[in-house]
């Protein structure tokens, strides 16, 4: 068994998801989370593997290598009625359940209200108490970029049409910042929408990656060359992503002082945690990891005053007539807290775009193939683009993808759906494995960036017409009853993409293995998972959401229906 787990995760520098149809674990019910966990920390997925940062900032897969190797052990020997729980990254217990319950219960980061904030996590932290598991990272669906450009491209989109017209940017202008492991999608998806995108990031090391992956088509040397790439083609019409090594807070600023204007502008940076995810402007990029271990408290100072500058050039660009969107990095949040008090003076993206979809239950729906065979994709791909003739963006973006998305480890797709869509989905792919077209086994999963697994009253909740931001009961409903449901695994984490006290949110994984119990558990899943997003907006009165629960028959018993 030792020998086994070394060969899987011994070498945090060279971690694969195993592939092909030959199993490590002793079934495919808990062969899928470990490939997936390792997939996570493959060095094509992972931003920092050897630290286990899988992305945004410390988002972790593991809470320690130890820890890591003891979750591959128990996942080895793990049976089809027993129940692994991990806490914060570390294994803590294995309880025998039964068949259709999950493999794996995952809880992530969860602190009491009145300690949760960010000095408190980071003492516990280092005590080796608990880790930050963002959203995918620590729920082992992270898919690379990709997991987010899809939504991404989604909101260029619906802020096309809501502002333009139209959700075609071809001749538009995006300004944006940061270019990780989610800010890294929107070059990518602002070409497939038609733009002309500047992308500001202050580490070469992520420029880098984004064009080796095909993500972003040129690197400027200076602001002028920047400015003149991305001019050049939005007058032609023509779809271009331009980078830009600078601090968005020196950048943004100096662009309101020449009076360039952006159709949208909008930032990615990991400013939910600005120990370790923003860089101030007055520490030169090399010198920053010094001063973050040296003195984290200057640190922290720094990076708040270089936030409000940042944030105050955004206000800046709203007075010039912009549309400006906040991503959900709680970059507003932090500047309020650093004394701007305009800094909610632009809206987040899901009231402003995203809202009328996530009350219909539509939201991001993934897959993995574990064969590790692109082939499998392809015939997914197609699949769904025959069962859903009539979705616009989705037939776009299906046809687009195969050709502009480079798969990172085991290969993946995502795709907007709504309540009634994702089973479809889920069923004809269950069909695929089952009949031989998809070699081997899929998950299926989801962002927790969804229509009811999360309370963030700084993205997915800002602005709720009830006013219930902040009420937390939704996502903990959600992960219940995916568990009733019988998802393969399920997670509860807190802080994912607005940093610790901000968030609390879940995620769901199925297993696709061709099995009739599977579609069992397929119909069940993916019927209550996006139906949680459909009651938790109707319970909030919006109409649209009370449409959808009508027309897909809920049984909501405090609505009026």
């Amino acid at each position: 068994m030792d020998t086994a787990v070394e060969a899987l995760c011994g070498d945090l520098s060279a971690i694969r998801a195993p592939r092909g149809s030959a199993l490590s674990a002793r079934s495919w019910q808990t062969e899928a989370p470990l490939r997936m966990l390792l997939n996570n920390l493959d060095p094509e997925v992972a931003e920092h593997p050897q630290e286990l940062v899988v992305y945004g900032g410390s988002g972790r897969a593991a809470r320690s290598h130890d820890a890591l190797r003891a979750i591959v052990r128990t996942l080895l020997r793990l049976a089809d009625d027993e129940t692994l729980l991990v806490q914060s990254g570390k294994p803590v217990g294995v309880f025998r359940t039964h068949e259709g319950a999950p493999r794996v219960l995952i809880a992530n980061s969860l602190l009491v209200p009145a300690w949760a904030s960010w000095s408190e996590f980071r003492r516990l932290e280092a005590a080796g108490l608990t880790m930050f598991g963002q959203m995918t990272a620590g729920s082992w669906i992270y898919i690379g970029t990709q997991g987010i450009l899809q939504g991404t491209y989604q909101t260029f989109c619906a802020a096309g049409e809501r502002h333009f017209g139209s959700p075609d940017l071809s001749g538009r202008t995006i300004l944006t910042a940061g270019l990780g492991g989610m800010g890294g999608a929107q070059p990518l998806a602002a070409t497939m929408a038609g733009a002309a995108i500047l992308c500001v990031d202050v580490d070469q090391r992520s420029i880098d990656r984004r064009l080796a992956t095909r993500y972003v088509d040129e690197q400027a040397g200076t602001l002028d060359d920047a400015l003149a790439r991305v001019r050049a083609a939005a007058a032609a019409r023509r779809p271009l992503s331009v980078a830009l090594r600078g601090n968005a807070a020196d950048v943004f600023p100096e662009l309101v002082a020449r009076g360039e204007r952006f159709d949208l502008v909008t930032d990615q940076t990991a400013a939910h945690d600005p120990l370790t995810g923003y860089v101030p402007a007055e520490v030169p990029f090399e010198e920053a990891a010094g001063l973050r271990a040296r003195d984290p408290q200057r640190y922290l100072e720094l990076a708040s005053q270089s936030i409000v500058a940042h944030v105050r050039a955004m206000c800046d660009f709203v007075r010039m007539g912009c549309y400006v969107f906040d991503y959900g990095n709680n970059l507003r949040g932090e500047a309020r807290a650093g004394g701007l008090e305009e800094a909610f003076s632009y809206p987040g993206f899901v009231p402003a775009y995203i809202r009328p979809l996530f009350c219909r239950g539509i939201g991001p729906f993934r897959w993995a193939a574990l064969s590790g065979d692109p082939a499998d994709i392809a015939v997914i791909d197609r699949a769904l683009r025959a069962l859903f003739p009539d979705d616009v963006l989705l037939q776009r973006w299906l046809a687009m993808a195969p050709g502009k998305v480079a798969f990172q480890g085991l290969p993946a797709r995502i795709c907007w759906l709504g309540y009634g869509d994702r089973v479809k989905a889920g069923l004809a792919i269950n069909e695929l494995v089952r009949v031989g077209e998809v070699s081997a086994p899929v998950v299926i999963g989801r962002d927790h960036l969804d229509s009811g697994s999360v309370a963030s009253p700084y993205r997915e909740t800002e602005a709720m017409q009830d006013g219930s931001d902040a009420i937390a009961d939704w996502p903990i409903l959600n992960a219940l009853l995916n568990t009733a449901a019988g998802a393969t695994w399920v997670s509860v984490h807190h802080g994912g993409g607005v940093g610790i006290g901000n968030s609390i949110h879940a995620g769901m994984v199925v297993l696709a293995d061709g099995t009739a119990d599977a579609a069992a558990r397929l119909e069940r899943v993916l019927t209550a998972d996006p139906g949680t997003g459909v009651m938790r907006h109707a319970d909030a009165g919006y109409e649209e959401a009370l449409d959808a629960a009508r027309a897909g028959g809920l049984d909501l018993p405090s609505a009026p229906l």
